[in-house]
């Protein structure tokens, strides 16, 4: 009976998570589908070739403003470099479409707090700025060189310019909002369920101990600097082996801060997603694995000295976020804004959703298929909702006998 209740509780858990992120999902895809639809990228991109604060800068922005899923930044990235974008500004783009989109930041600032969300932009753009510097200095040429022939043949082309004032006053251009809605939805919704479902089984079913352990909570003896040092390491091989993506490793790092763990711990977790092996995988399929475990290792130095540069910096501004939210405070089922604006975000699903629809018949075309983690990656998802459907069944089976 105790192993149903705790089942029950973990999946009741991870429905919470859906629950208080849903609408913020919603707004974020839709903003993010209104700058991909309407901001003119062709014209941009020949500026993107030099290793220079001009292209960094340019691929920063592009990465802002496009969509979150870790394995669409992997392709978008090949695409620029297709195009002729300096590898140093492809790495840039692949850190901005993961930690600078704006859905992510309002998942970040629902879960985790105002501390963390401008943690997340100016820690952002501090890793782009470390990784490029990384890259100049160890520049493997050949390597670089001989990936770029891989990907010249392969990759989609980048969308060419446009008159966006013409678009945006027209049914076309909101047509293709909800297109980009829709495929960011598809490319994401995986990630989403997996780490979503994770963060609610670790919550209720790991130990505060496991976590104060690995992560050196209040050990004895041992220097503050320092554990800041072992956390910011540890952290992205945690985020590894969750093998989730940019958005659904929120809320696990919600549990990692509601159990203690240091604040460059925590950004450290956050920043590491596309170092999970699904994507190095992807990486390596398209540049080759010497350029694939180059850029894992480029991501893990700038990701650490990321990570305890803005502990530092947060703890001169004495800012460093203290709250421990709690998990079960975070996922409550109530009457408040949350269920107001989750009922208002439906109906723009909705409404979005009716736009692809109508996109897709005056365009005779099927929805996009983005490269992801492959048959292993659906068979996980397939148990995953095999594990909620009956995690929710046990929790209503409870809920019946108490």
């Amino acid at each position: 009976m105790e192993f149903i209740n705790l089942y029950g509780e973990s999946a009741k858990t991870a429905l919470g998570f859906f629950w208080k992120s849903g609408w913020a999902f919603v707004l974020g895809y839709f903003v993010s589908g209104m700058i991909q639809a309407f901001v003119p990228k062709g014209k941009l991109t020949q500026h993107m070739g030099e290793a220079d604060i001009k292209s960094i800068s340019l691929s920063t922005f592009f990465g802002a403003a496009s969509s979150s899923c870790s394995f669409a930044a992997l392709a978008a990235a090949r695409a620029l470099i297709k195009k002729g974008a300096h590898f140093i500004a492809g790495v840039a783009f692949m850190f901005a479409s993961t930690n600078l989109v704006i859905e992510l930041g309002i998942l970040i600032l629902i879960f985790l707090g105002w501390q963390f969300l401008a943690a997340e932009i100016v820690g952002g753009l501090i890793l782009i700025a470390i990784s490029s510097v990384l890259i100049k200095l160890t520049y493997p040429k050949s390597w670089l060189e001989a990936a770029r022939d891989k990907v010249e043949s392969e990759g989609d082309d980048l969308e060419e310019d446009f008159d966006w004032k013409k678009r945006i006053k027209s049914k076309e251009g909101w047509r293709l909002v909800g297109h980009k809605f829709v495929n960011d939805w598809k490319m994401a919704w995986e990630d989403i369920l997996i780490g979503f479902t994770i963060a609610g089984f670790v919550a209720v079913l790991v130990p505060e101990s496991f976590w104060t352990t690995l992560f050196l909570v209040g050990a004895e003896g041992v220097p503050g600097w320092l554990v800041a040092i072992e956390n910011a390491m540890i952290a992205p091989f945690v985020a590894a082996l969750t093998f989730i993506g940019s958005m659904g490793n929120i809320p696990l790092a919600t549990v990692l801060n509601s159990n203690g763990v240091l604040f460059a711990g925590i950004m450290g977790f956050i920043y590491s997603d596309l170092m999970v092996p699904p994507l190095v995988h992807i990486n390596a399929k398209y540049y080759g694995w010497r350029v694939a475990l180059y850029i894992a290792g480029v991501m893990f130095v700038s990701i650490v000295f990321t990570a305890l540069i803005l502990n530092g910096l947060f703890t001169l501004l004495d800012i460093v976020p203290e709250s421990r939210r709690t998990v079960s405070n975070i996922t409550q089922f109530k009457i408040d804004y949350t269920f107001w604006m989750n009922l208002v975000f439906v109906w723009i699903a909705g409404w979005l959703i009716w736009q692809n629809k109508a996109y897709l018949k005056n365009h005779s075309m099927k929805m996009m298929e983005m490269e992801g983690g492959g048959k292993i990656k659906k068979v996980a998802v397939t148990i995953f909702i095999i594990i909620n459907v009956l995690g929710l069944a046990a929790f209503a089976y409870t809920q019946l006998l108490s």
